[in-house]
């Protein structure tokens, strides 16, 4: 799972950086509306934490851009100024959840979870693909009845690819997935295919068929 948090409060960012990635959550930071357009234009999130108060304009500026780019990214508003007119302003530009501050962290992991979920996964907490069933909350793998040793990247990948199942992904688009804006400082995304031939092993070493595709000059798809 990958998340954008745009804060400028630099405690409030830190100690919530801090706290998901301790929940196996990547979490990239922006400080600002042009630092987040610049990340938002340049990835994709599967979950936005969108403060309004920023010192170079004002949250529903982002907003407004990702409903006017069609984005699909989930996003939460976190926000200090709890009012009716804000939740419905923040409602009719495409925010999905509202948060007051100041809130604890353990609450808005489990927002954070259930939007996932919900847009995703049609809101469950377990994920089937025939003999495949994928805990999201608990992070573990199953396939035929037996537990598989998975690594996080290996069952992000997973869920990232199921969750795309038909679809070709690009090895530059896996390898953002997986690490974030920090892929483009890498030579070359060889680590992507590192974790699709573990994971292709795993599952065929429980009894799996071969869902991961290759599609030669293109990248993966999660194929039946």
């Amino acid at each position: 799972m990958k998340i954008l948090l745009i804060e400028d409060e630099v405690e409030l960012a830190l100690s919530t950086i801090d706290y998901l990635k301790s929940n196996l959550v990547l979490c990239e930071w922006a400080n600002s509306v042009s630092s987040a357009m610049d990340k938002i234009n340049g990835y994709e999130y599967d979950c936005i934490l969108l403060d309004l108060n920023l010192p170079d304009g004002n949250g529903f500026k982002i907003l407004s851009e990702l409903k006017k780019q069609d984005k699909t990214d989930g996003i939460i508003i976190t926000s200090a100024k709890d009012t009716l007119e804000t939740r419905l302003e923040g409602l009719k530009l495409g925010a999905d959840d509202f948060l007051t501050k100041p809130f604890h962290l353990s609450e808005l992991l489990a927002r954070i979870q259930a939007l996932v979920r919900r847009k995703q996964f049609n809101g469950k907490n377990i994920l089937r693909f025939n003999e495949i069933e994928v805990d999201i909350l608990s992070k573990t793998v199953k396939a035929n009845g037996e537990a598989i040793d998975v690594t996080k990247k290996e069952i992000d990948l997973l869920l990232y690819l199921i969750g795309n199942n038909n679809k070709v992904l690009s090895k530059a688009a896996l390898a953002e997935h997986l690490s974030g804006d920090m892929a483009d400082m890498l030579d070359n995304h060889g680590f992507v295919y590192a974790h699709i031939k573990n994971l292709k092993k795993k599952l065929s070493d429980a009894g799996c068929p071969d869902y991961i595709k290759t599609v030669y000059g293109l990248g993966y798809k999660w194929q039946e």
